[in-house]
């Protein structure tokens, strides 16, 4: 059995190959994944599958090679968040004409993006999209801002974490 990556939302820790690491959570809090609806900020609780990595060229560099499933984002990659869209809670190129969130942002959270198997197999409209690990974003007091219900971590956590990832494992959020 794969080791799994744990997320106790309650205490905002990840757990990680014996190691504690601060995390941030959707500004929703947590919420059980059948009550999940899109724009609710809320980080669905339940075990999903990590599907793959999205790095941004120019921002990442890594030394050793990775375990999982790859590839680098272009700037006109996006992720569907339109629950009217038939590509809802998928990759998609931009421009689009649904709802959707750019994968190359002006700041650093999506440099490294660790995609979830939350309702993508296959998407139930509505039920939550791009619920992703990734960095966080630190606010003008220089804590994590809360995300709209992605795992976040700091970048120095994820360089770190990103190349000890290995295909089977799981994100278990509680």
């Amino acid at each position: 059995m794969s080791m799994a990556v744990r997320v106790d939302t309650a205490a905002r820790l990840l757990h990680f190959n014996g190691e504690i690491i601060p995390c941030a959570i959707g500004k929703g809090g947590a919420c059980a994944a059948e009550s999940k609806h899109e724009g609710d900020g809320c980080t669905p609780l339940g075990r999903w599958p990590i599907r793959g990595a999205l790095l941004r060229a120019g921002r990442v560099t890594f030394a050793q090679p990775l375990h999982i499933p790859w590839r680098w984002t272009r700037d006109n990659d996006g992720w569907s968040d339109g629950a009217d869209d038939p590509a809802y809670n998928r990759p998609v190129t931009l421009p689009h004409s649904f709802s959707h969130e750019r994968l190359q942002r002006d700041d650093a959270a999506y440099d490294i993006v660790i995609v979830l198997g939350h309702n993508d197999a296959p998407p139930v409209p509505g039920m939550g999209s791009a619920i992703f690990w990734h960095i966080w974003v630190t606010g003008d007091d220089s804590t994590p801002k809360p995300t709209e219900g992605c795992i976040a971590i700091s970048r120095a956590d994820m360089d770190r974490i990103l190349p000890l990832l290995e295909p089977g494992m799981m994100m278990e959020i509680a």
